[in-house]
């Protein structure tokens, strides 16, 4: 069954193919109006979420389906010490697709392995977020028209942040993509996204100094959830702040994107700039679901539901010790890990680097 749980599972022209739908849905809503009657969209969300659980919603009745789930994993028998497992077993006898957001890394992954209907990754804690990439990627293509040649800058929270790991994946697929990553020591892009991915990239802890050379900034908030101690949030939760005077070295027709909720890492008098794209950016992400759903939906209807070929992974020599993966809460989930670019094994589930038995 086909589902989508990173960046990476979908091609380039299959990137290029949602955002062809998504500008047709947006140019022709009336189209697609009635594309999912009958079907029903599970909203598993075991984290809080407003924008992705509620674009998954609005993109499911748009399309003239329906929709259940719940948002907190309080409310479902998870409170109870069921499985991710479990639960998507469970779920797939109700439901058609199933998009599911869960703080452990590689959650979505073991749904996706136990189900029997499409599984959509909402986020995975600081893992991967590939529906808001391609929100991200639309926003970026209906601003510049275009996915190529661009300076992109991240700034804020690059360790735990899955948007930026997730855009970084995607991106560096197209051509003349420079990335500049703007944080603190402390929340620096982990190596191995920037070793299992070929792209043009310098470090600096300055905004003010990157501006200027900016096409797209994108700007993320310090998260407290991911974060061991208060103490060390408090003391880098202000590391950026985004200012109009701060926009002032920069180009005309730079956008700004942001994965939302900010908490004040961009100013409200910010929101006036032209160059100020995050609200555009949530309307991108209800039609770019849309065509996902579409897209998976009907891949269903076609090719079943085959068994899994397990056979590229490396099983029983290594532990991945990760406490952010599900691994480290579900014991009976069998530890599995491929072999990266670089040569390294890592886990299908975290991407953590593994450790032998």
């Amino acid at each position: 069954m086909r589902s989508l749980i990173d960046i990476l599972d979908l091609t380039v022209e299959e990137i290029d193919e949602l955002m062809h739908v998504a500008c047709d849905i947006i140019n022709n809503p009336w189209k697609y109006s009635e594309m999912c009657r009958g079907k029903k969209l599970a909203t598993l969300f075991f984290e809080p979420s407003t924008r992705t659980r509620l674009s998954f919603e609005a993109a499911m009745l748009e399309l003239g389906g329906s929709v259940l789930g719940f948002s907190e994993a309080s409310t479902s028998s998870a409170a109870k010490g069921e499985s991710v497992a479990d639960t998507a077993k469970v779920m797939s006898a109700y439901c058609d697709i199933i998009a599911m957001r869960h703080p452990k890394e590689g959650a979505p992954l073991v749904a996706a392995r136990n189900a029997t209907v499409p599984v959509i990754n909402g986020g995975d804690g600081g893992h991967c977020h590939p529906t808001q990439t391609l929100t991200d990627l639309l926003t970026i293509f209906r601003e510049k028209g275009r996915l190529s040649d661009i300076t992109i800058g991240f700034c804020g929270d690059l360790k735990f942040g899955r948007t930026v790991h997730s855009l970084i994946h995607a991106l560096c697929r197209y051509t003349g993509i420079k990335v500049i990553l703007i944080s603190p020591e402390e929340l620096k892009v982990p190596n191995y996204v920037k070793n299992e991915n070929a792209f043009e990239y310098e470090e600096t802890t300055s905004l003010e100094e990157a501006i200027p050379k900016l096409d797209v900034l994108y700007m993320t908030r310090i998260q407290k959830e991911r974060f061991e101690t208060d103490e060390e949030y408090e003391r880098l939760k202000d590391s950026y702040v985004l200012t109009p005077e701060k926009l002032e070295n920069a180009k005309e027709d730079m956008c700004i994107l942001h994965p939302l909720p900010r908490v004040n890492e961009i100013s409200v008098a910010v929101d006036k700039d032209p160059r100020a794209c995050y609200f555009r950016q949530v309307a991108n992400g209800k039609y770019i679901r849309m065509a996902l759903i579409l897209k998976l939906l009907e891949e269903a209807r076609q090719d079943g539901n085959p068994a899994l070929d397990d056979s590229e992974y490396i099983k029983g020599v290594h532990r991945c010790f990760n406490p952010r993966c599900i691994t480290s809460c579900e014991q009976e989930i069998e530890h599995m890990f491929k072999v990266s670019h670089s040569g390294a094994h890592r886990c299908v589930y975290c991407e953590a680097r593994a450790r032998e038995l």
